[in-house]
């Protein structure tokens, strides 16, 4: 350990430097957030997608400006390490009036780790765990805005006040009929107080900053009576005329945790300090981790950060060992688990058998692609990290075996300290949340004789696609083992290396053989291009099974007619953005025709 001596100069400038870069990439991160709010109003929805695209990157463009000032002013790289303990040192002074300290730390480790070289990657120079704390931030600023807003409505006003609530956002847009929808809400409401005794503390907490994404704004918040907490979500919409509607309540936190789903586009929300709203959000959703909170409000890299951490607290508190995950192996992907930890690790292949034509670029395009775009619920998102290591020990031999096998230059193993203890080093990896894939559901529930769980999972596998293809998504290689199945039963696709814009797809028929010989021909005879896709041929590879065939043309025939695909690619290329809505149709609150929001195309 260096002294902790505080009287270099240079250390204090490349600290102030470093924060310089956070502040500018947490200015312009908020801007972005600023401008969903006008995009939302003036339904701008392609500049609402191109928004969210380009926020993602944001963070690595500030990172590499602030690599290349702290080299180009500071010649950052060739300063000695006690040097840069005190930069360390005099960045968490800077960081105590902060009201964004946990994200900066986050970029501090960003920055150096590009810096300095991975040998001196140790608690000295970043910071493993927080250094200043994110409570009660607000508590000394008494001029900010606060993070959310209470009203004190009694059962007579409570119609009144959610009219205020939503005109406190001040949306520079008329709503169609606030009141009327306001009395929607109300009587949701009023089906869970109806035989409840409103006690003095009788309160509606709300965020003080409206959720966007996609073509939605959402008003989030919580009411309260006595010691019950209910959370709550409402989605704003526009209608055909352009006008705003209230098009649902969402309550508990199950219905949330859809909301927030990791599965989902993360939000753009305008947030003076983050901490405060994930602090917020974890009272509504208890369940779902502060990194997957901070990664839901755009924060992908303090998502990181704090999945990490939580990940080398669970090793340090279990015992059980990485294992190759169970299921059919993928072609391109090795995939294995750590049987207590709920997600799974995934390494691309050196090499792939002969149909795959691919490259290791292509395939990390693809999942770059998916990080950027709209999810919709169908598609999990992914962390993915470089230079991984891990105690030998945690590793089954037949894994490691698989490894050198498949993927040789991922791996490393060597005693980096020199103790005797061997270290698995992976050069880079995906991480996602584990899934039932989708094949294995579908068997156990043969095995049971559970025909109701077999129409609903593939009644939602058909529904996944449509999804994806609302949202310009062709899933590409559709077969039931590269889908999961979630805890609340959701179906999502995670096998990305094969995905394409539907867009860029040839919808084609199967031709009419032309004769005997290219009718009985097991060959595939008509020309194809690298780009034709012909949907009558999805059947023999996904309805075996005769229950599941009954289900599939019962509901989703339609996805085996190349004039089904047709029709939405031509409607995307006309410009048309789909409703894919992140809670069932049955939550919509009952409108006549001419008043009814725009309706979802892709089945919920």
């Amino acid at each position: 350990m260096f002294p902790q001596r505080l009287d270099s100069p240079l250390a204090y400038a490349i600290a102030q430097a470093m924060l310089d870069g956070f502040n500018r990439h947490y200015r312009l991160f908020r801007l972005e957030s600023q401008r969903a709010k006008r995009r939302f109003e003036t339904a701008d929805w392609h500049g609402q997608q191109r928004g969210q695209r380009e926020r993602i990157e944001f963070y690595d463009l500030r990172v590499r400006e602030a690599v290349v000032r702290l080299e180009q002013e500071f010649k950052a790289g060739e300063q000695p390490m006690d040097v840069w303990h005190q930069v360390k040192l005099h960045y968490i002074g800077l960081l105590i009036d902060h009201h964004q300290p946990e994200c900066a730390e986050t970029f501090f480790n960003s920055v150096t780790t590009k810096i300095l070289h991975r040998t001196y990657f140790h608690n000295d120079f970043i910071f493993v765990r927080p250094a200043v704390s994110t409570e009660f931030i607000e508590n000394d600023e008494p001029a900010a805005a606060p993070t959310y807003r209470a009203y004190y409505p009694s059962r007579e006003t409570l119609r009144e006040n959610v009219v205020r609530i939503v005109d406190n956002f001040q949306l520079q847009c008329p709503f169609e009929d606030l009141e009327r929808d306001a009395g929607y809400i109300v009587e949701a409401i009023a089906t869970r107080l109806a035989h409840v005794k409103l006690r003095a503390n009788f309160q509606i907490q709300v965020l003080s900053s409206l959720f966007f994404r996609n073509k939605g704004a959402y008003v989030v918040g919580k009411i309260i009576n006595g010691f019950a907490e209910l959370p709550f979500a409402l989605p704003i919409l526009h209608n055909r005329s352009g006008e705003l509607v209230i098009d649902a309540c969402l309550f508990g936190e199950d219905e949330l945790q859809m909301l927030f789903s990791f599965a989902r586009a993360y939000f753009m929300v305008d947030m003076e300090i983050p901490a405060a709203y994930v602090q917020f959000l974890r009272t509504l959703m208890p369940r779902k981790p502060r990194g997957e909170l901070y990664s839901a409000l755009g924060l992908a890299k303090q998502g990181k950060t704090l999945f990490y951490r939580d990940f080398l607290y669970h090793l340090k508190h279990s015992s059980d060992k990485f294992r190759i995950a169970p299921g059919i192996k993928g072609m391109v992907m090795l995939v294995f688990d750590l049987p207590s930890f709920p997600y799974v690790f995934k390494l691309i292949k050196d090499y792939f058998p002969p149909q795959k034509e691919t490259s290791r670029e292509q395939i990390q395009s693809k999942y770059l692609l998916v990080k950027q775009h709209d999810r919709v619920g169908r598609m999990a998102d992914t962390l993915e990290y470089s230079e991984v290591a891990f105690a030998r020990e945690r590793f089954e031999d037949e894994l490691i075996e698989e490894i050198r096998r498949f993927a040789p230059s991922q791996l490393e193993i060597s005693d980096r300290d020199g103790d005797g203890h061997e270290e698995v080093i992976l050069k880079h990896l995906y991480i996602e949340r584990r899934m039932i894939p989708l094949n294995i559901y579908l068997q156990e529930a043969f095995d049971a004789g559970e025909h109701g769980q077999v129409e609903r999972a593939v009644t939602e596998y058909g529904n996944a696609i449509k999804d994806l293809v609302a949202a310009n998504i062709f899933p590409g290689d559709m077969l039931w083992k590269n889908f999961g199945v979630t805890r609340n039963g959701k179906v999502v696709f995670y096998d990305y290396d094969e995905i394409e814009y539907l867009t860029d797809c040839n919808f084609r028929q199967v031709p009419q053989p032309r004769n005997e010989e290219e009718e009985m021909s097991g060959e595939v005879w008509y020309s194809v291009g690298p780009k034709d896709v012909f949907p009558e041929t999805f059947a023999p590879f996904l309805l075996g099974h005769p229950a599941v065939r009954e289900v599939f043309m019962k509901h989703h025939a339609e996805l085996l007619d190349p004039a089904f695909w047709q029709q939405h690619k031509e409607r995307i290329l006309a410009g048309y953005v789909h409703d894919v809505f992140p809670y069932e149709r049955a939550k919509r609150f009952a409108r006549r025709p001419s008043e009814a929001a725009e309706p979802a195309e892709a089945a919920q």
